[in-house]
């Protein structure tokens, strides 16, 4: 690898700490290995992430992109910093959202950001085996899901076995909305809920809940607006209490 195949997209102080390593003879596995480095907590996560949402919805997205020799170094492994529970609506590219590239973001997507069995499991094998340092369940702007978890039951007894399943775990957070005329702003506050119920039935699992603790993760919300490309984040309590 040369000091020329490097993007000039990377961080300068990477880029730096990456061309030191190429003089020093570094191996491929310890190239991949400064990427962890780069991210050395919770609080720099969240702003690694606001900071690449900023770049995305301002247009000045730098869209990160690796060498091919730093391509071929993602196969000793991967560090991603953060690990985001999303919804599966093609209109909410996670990665694109927050301007990261390869191997940055353990991303698991299901319909209406629910959290389920296998979803679960990814992220705790995120947190167990990859060393992520921050978890985020992000809602989005007119999410279909939440919309059929207010339908009026008949309606919904008209869905797939499984679509009903997931639905139901919707439910529960967009039951007691506040009375709200504005469509777009219930809808809003629908998808809020179901942000904040999701991520604490995450911090109910045993597993999660002691690696929050102990400092070595933390859980936010987040909310993208669709429209404008920027992502409301939650971090207070106060704004992830159900």
């Amino acid at each position: 690898m040369s000091e020329d195949t490097l993007p000039p997209t990377l961080p300068g102080d990477l880029k730096r700490r990456v061309q030191d390593a190429i003089r020093r003879g570094a191996s491929m596995e310890d190239i991949a290995d400064l990427k962890r480095a780069d991210i050395g907590g919770a609080e720099e996560a969240v702003q690694a992430l606001k900071d690449g949402n900023a770049r995305f919805f301002s247009g000045e997205a730098a869209r990160p992109e690796l060498g091919a020799n730093e391509r071929r170094a993602q196969i000793m492994g991967q560090t991603p910093f953060a690990a985001i529970l999303a919804c599966s609506d093609s209109r909410v590219p996670v990665e694109l959202v927050f301007d990261q590239g390869l191997g940055q973001l353990f991303v698991v997507r299901v319909a209406g950001n629910v959290v389920g069995e296998a979803g679960l499991g990814s992220l705790e094998y995120a947190i167990k085996h990859l060393d992520v340092h921050l978890v985020m369940v992000m809602g989005h702007e007119g999410c279909g899901a939440v919309a059929a978890a207010l339908l009026p039951p008949e309606q919904l007894a008209q869905e797939p076995e499984h679509l009903q399943a997931l639905i139901g775990r919707i439910q529960p957070s967009v039951q007691h909305l506040p009375v709200i005329r504005d469509k777009k702003a219930r809808m809003r506050e629908a998808v809020l809920n179901n942000v904040r119920h999701q991520v604490q039935t995450l911090r109910d699992q045993p597993f999660i809940r002691e690696a929050e603790a102990t400092g070595h993760i933390r859980v936010i919300g987040g909310f993208y607006e669709i429209g404008s490309g920027a992502v409301d984040f939650l971090t207070d309590e106060d704004d992830l209490r159900p």
